[in-house]
């Protein structure tokens, strides 16, 4: 990969301004950027943070670079449009998170001394706490997080204040006795096996957190492992010239254990 020089700071700011007049212009003379307004970009930020997370998790540098430019656009998109509505400016939104950060984090930048990243995070989160006047740690989760990461946000904030259920081994216990409940008491009512069944993923979550793992690139990663040995079922049934509804189970299962035999040797 090529190197490049480290920026400094001029240059930083100087591709910053040009950023910003870009903006202005667009505003001014793009029919479509002139249309656009906070909520109808929001979609299409959410889309851009998980193509910036699909790209992270492909360790693709080049992609990663883009994709953050794809999200600096649009923040500055989103000031730029609550500039015209003289609600607050670029400035503001960056003068606002540099008084934050020095605020939570006052073993830097005050008396305070942290000895490690949990000492970090638990300063952050009774600094967060103070700052906003939550009544709950876990008020900063936003409601509209997807399931399986808000689970994870909750249970690091519940964490933070000391509160975990067990160790490593404690959990997973806990999280085979849900799923043993689930098989021999034949819980009929689908209410009541729903909230089984999500007892069981919340355990596991907590499981992997303790083991050191994120679940949501695990899962992400069992993903993209299913769609790639799948295809390759679906690509050997085409081989044969039939269409994948055309074959039996049997034939659907015997291409996928050879194709998973495959992915394992890679």
């Amino acid at each position: 990969m090529e190197s490049h020089p480290d920026l400094d700071n001029s240059s930083a700011l100087d591709a910053f301004g040009q950023l910003l007049s870009i903006m202005e212009e667009l505003r001014e003379k793009c029919p479509w950027d002139r249309k656009q307004t906070m909520e109808s970009l929001r979609h299409l930020t959410i889309e851009e943070t998980f193509e910036l997370s699909e790209a992270i998790l492909e360790n693709n540098t080049e992609d990663i670079k883009e994709e953050l430019g794809d999200l600096l656009l649009h923040i500055v998109f989103y000031a730029r449009i609550a500039f015209e509505q003289r609600s607050f400016t670029i400035a503001e939104v960056i003068q606002a998170l540099c008084t934050k950060l020095v605020y939570r984090h006052p073993h830097i930048y005050g008396q305070e001394e942290a000895e490690d990243e949990q000492a970090v995070k638990k300063n952050w989160e009774r600094l967060k706490l103070e700052e906003k006047e939550n009544k709950s740690v876990l008020g900063g989760v936003p409601h509209t997080l997807p399931s399986l990461i808000k689970a994870m946000r909750i249970q690091e904030k519940a964490s933070m204040v000391g509160f975990d259920w067990g160790n490593k081994e404690e959990i997973w216990k806990k999280a085979q006795k849900k799923m043993q409940e689930m098989e021999h008491q034949n819980i009929s009512d689908a209410r009541n096996l729903e909230d089984a069944f999500g007892e069981v993923l919340f355990t596991l979550v907590h499981h992997a957190k303790l083991a050191g793992i994120n679940a949501e690139d695990a899962l992400e990663k069992a993903n993209k492992k299913f769609i790639r040995t799948f295809q390759h079922v679906e690509q050997q049934i085409a081989k044969q010239g039939k269409q994948i509804t055309q074959s039996s189970t049997k034939e659907l299962m015997g291409y996928w254990k050879e194709a998973n035999q495959q992915v394992a040797s890679k």
